[in-house]
């Protein structure tokens, strides 16, 4: 069978120096980063994040416990917050507007596979979430996703296409409950 799936194939392409630069995270990560969970810290862990590449406004607001895999791939705008426990998986980047809350547990992935082809490669697909958003508790945002302005995504959502905005969704796969009219201008 040509098609089957070959795994010896496989390369993730990711290149010796993001491999270091993944390790010093992960180390850094667990040293001077996590440990550091009162609110009191919260400048320290956005200079923390600073130090890799982030692009994140000072205002904003990580928890300690937050995993994020590259510092570099990611963007957050002014008052933004990564709730307790986010997987935030960006190997591809993920940007984050201004005023968005992403609630506990939620995961955002910004890579995928191409499961049609026999060595399985990793593709990037940035995730893009606008300003005024609100991400409700344990919810999976998925490759390639545009989130935008002032859309509401239930607990527990699993969003795999273009949320508008002023909308809110729900579900599995997510879909439009109503519009998010009291939040117009």
């Amino acid at each position: 069978m040509s098609n089957t799936l070959d795994l010896s194939t496989y390369n993730h392409s990711f290149s010796l120096k993001n491999k270091i630069l993944r390790l010093v995270w992960n180390c850094i990560r667990l040293i001077l980063f996590r440990p550091f969970a009162s609110r009191l810290f919260k400048k320290w862990r956005v200079l923390v994040l600073k130090c890799f590449g982030a692009k994140i406004d000072w205002s904003s607001h990580i928890y300690a416990s937050v995993k994020i895999w590259a510092p570099w791939n990611l963007e957050i705008g002014k008052n933004s917050s990564l709730g307790p426990t986010v997987d935030c998986y960006n190997q591809g980047r993920i940007s984050i507007g201004d005023n968005t809350v992403i609630s506990q547990k939620t995961y955002l992935c910004a890579s995928t596979h191409d499961y049609s082809q026999k060595d399985f490669p990793l593709i990037l697909k940035p995730i893009s979430i606008g300003n005024g958003v609100w991400i409700a508790a344990d919810a999976f945002i998925g490759p390639g996703v545009s989130i935008e302005n002032n859309a509401v995504i239930a607990a527990r959502a699993v969003v795999i296409k273009k949320v508008e905005e002023n909308t809110v969704v729900g579900g599995n796969p997510a879909k439009t409950i109503k519009l998010n009219r009291q939040l117009e201008l």
